[in-house]
């Protein structure tokens, strides 16, 4: 029966073959080169044949030419027979170096012939103690001589749970040391940008207590520490002599990753106030992931990879449904998070196909994955920017009117005044009064009259744009501050205002509101105080004409105290 599903493998390879694999002729100073042109490739699928068998078949040319760009086979329980055939047609030895840039294969094992024409094997791959590769590298570097004038063939096996992905290359010593200097300094960027973020994120953590904060960390150093163990860091630095925990570290990194993730997007997007249904999904998807999580050491690697693998994929759509809803609900820190999301969802498509055999193993699709990772971080990092502004903000917001509140009126009205003193621009204030408001309160009640102060600010923001700054200024009194506007332009939008309130159809409740125009112009006024004075001033003598209109302070500001006005509360 073995001998059956090797056969079935042959023929698989036999009808994949095309073109003959070509010998690659190596140099001195040879750059590194692919290997994958060049390999012959038998799949194993019971996995029980051995080196004898193999050197068998290759002398009866059943290793058949691999035609692609490249060799990767998904999750696959088939080991993969390679060989490959150099020639150096010069005069010197050539010491040269066979790397394999996918650290994560379980059993590699690697065939060469010595001078005696003995073939050596070395066994290594990462369910073997890290000491087992002949040199203690991340990738798996087999160093081979090849005399002057002379051929060799070398042969590795592939086996493992995880995505198979051949990944060989040759390069002489000089030019791997070149190499390995740039990949370990771009490394040290790369997990140094994971470090920067979280020690910056975690002083501000400090400085805000929110627990959001708490959540981007988890998830910044989960995602940083998975990827160490993606790249065979964790195994070379951390625990080389325990294969074991290097594997299922990773599993269980992914899935903190993962938890962390969800609750972080969750909390930056307001998931429960701004898309509740979608939120409910994704804390069951969390909720799914913490005992999947916690199991997932004790279970067969394959399954828990390809199960986290597909959870990946689904949590960064449904997120990305999450953050979309959350942007159009108003939510400013979404639009960090959209884009950052967008860029990893857009890498995870790659790796995933990558990782199941549809997208070819390569430097853009095994790396896509990490560096959109450290990129999304860095956007993540500014949602968070965002939602501590939004905070801020909400702090100056009223949440009857939902325009701004008093105290951030008398923030900005000093700034303002002082900016067009020194610019010599225009500013008008519009101070406004819901008429009869003590009435409509005592007849139709204190939550009709809360649904009156709604109905007025929504008219408010529907009717002023930026850089105009509507506020509540308190109980029925409202202001406008508008920059770099004329008094004329400011009457015409008291004008219109005061029109629409009147227009309103609020359930048989008459609404109108009286409105006091000021404007700075040429210095008519030296301070900010005597601007309020005056438009508050002409609100009073709206009221006292009858209400529903608009009065104008005087172009010349006269500094007198208010003479004392008939009283025209509504008490």
């Amino acid at each position: 029966m073995k001998l059956a599903f090797a056969l079935c493998g042959v023929l698989l390879f036999w009808f994949a073959g095309g073109t003959c694999a070509a010998v690659l002729e190596v140099a001195p100073r040879q750059p590194s080169t692919a290997l994958t042109p060049y390999l012959k490739i038998l799949a194993d699928r019971p996995g029980s044949l051995d080196f004898a068998q193999v050197r068998a078949a290759a002398q009866r040319g059943e290793l058949r030419d691999w035609p692609h760009q490249s060799a990767n086979f998904g999750y696959s329980a088939s080991a993969y027979w390679v060989s490959f055939t150099l020639h150096n047609p010069s005069d010197r030895t050539l010491a040269l170096l066979i790397r394999q840039d996918y650290p994560l294969i379980d059993y590699l094992d690697f065939w060469a012939e010595d001078e005696l024409g003995q073939w050596r094997r070395v066994a290594t791959g990462d369910r073997r103690p890290f000491g087992s590769r002949p040199l203690t590298l991340r990738d798996f570097i087999f160093p081979v001589t090849l005399p002057p004038h002379s051929e060799r063939t070398y042969y590795l096996r592939f086996a493992s749970q995880g995505a198979m992905n051949i990944g060989l290359s040759v390069s002489s010593e000089t030019a791997y040391l070149g190499k390995l200097e740039m990949d370990q300094l771009l490394l040290g960027i790369y997990y140094g940008g994971f470090l920067v973020l979280v020690l910056y994120n975690l002083i501000l953590f400090l400085a805000v207590r929110d627990r959001a904060y708490a959540y981007y960390m988890g998830y910044a150093l989960s995602y940083g520490l998975y990827f160490g163990g993606l790249n065979g860091v964790s195994f070379q630095l951390v625990w080389p002599g325990n294969p074991w925990l290097a594997n299922e570290s990773l599993v269980f990194l992914l899935g903190l990753t993962l938890i962390f993730g969800i609750q972080f997007a969750r909390e930056i997007c307001t998931g429960r106030q701004l898309a509740p249904r979608t939120d409910k999904l994704a804390r069951l998807l969390m909720y799914c992931m913490i005992p999947l999580t916690l199991i997932s050491p004790f279970v067969s690697y394959r399954v828990m990879i390809t199960a986290f693998t597909l959870f990946a994929l689904s949590t960064s759509i449904l997120l990305l449904v999450l953050g979309a809803i959350s942007l159009m609900r108003g939510s400013y820190s979404a639009r960090y998070f959209m884009v950052g999301w967008i860029t990893l969802l857009a890498s995870v498509i790659v790796y995933v196909f990558k990782t199941f055999g549809l997208l070819p193993h390569n430097s853009f699709t095994h790396n896509a994955f990490q560096v959109a990772a450290l990129i999304e971080m860095v956007l993540l990092s500014l949602a968070l920017g965002a939602r501590v502004n939004e905070i801020r903000r909400r702090g100056y917001i009223d949440e009857l009117s939902r325009l701004y509140n008093r105290r951030y009126f008398d923030e900005q009205l000093p700034r303002e005044f002082s900016f067009a003193q020194r610019s010599g621009s225009p500013l008008a204030l519009l101070m406004m009064d819901l008429d009869h408001f003590k009435a409509i309160n005592d007849r139709f009640g204190h939550s009709r009259g809360d649904l009156a102060i709604r109905a007025i600010g929504r008219l408010i923001e529907r009717d002023t744009r930026k850089p105009s700054l509507a506020c509540r200024y308190g109980g029925e009194e409202f202001a406008i501050l508008l920059p770099r506007t004329g008094i004329e332009q400011a009457e015409k939008l008291a004008q219109r205002l005061v029109r629409r309130v009147a227009g309103l159809n609020f359930n048989a409740m008459p609404l109108t509101i009286s409105i006091g125009v000021a404007g700075l112009d040429r210095g008519n006024f030296s301070n900010w105080l005597q601007l309020f004075e005056a438009a508050d001033m002409a609100l009073y003598r709206a009221k006292q004409d009858g209400r529903n209109r608009v009065a104008s302070a005087p172009r010349e500001w006269r500094d007198e105290r208010r003479q004392q006005l008939p009283d025209t509360s509504d008490a």
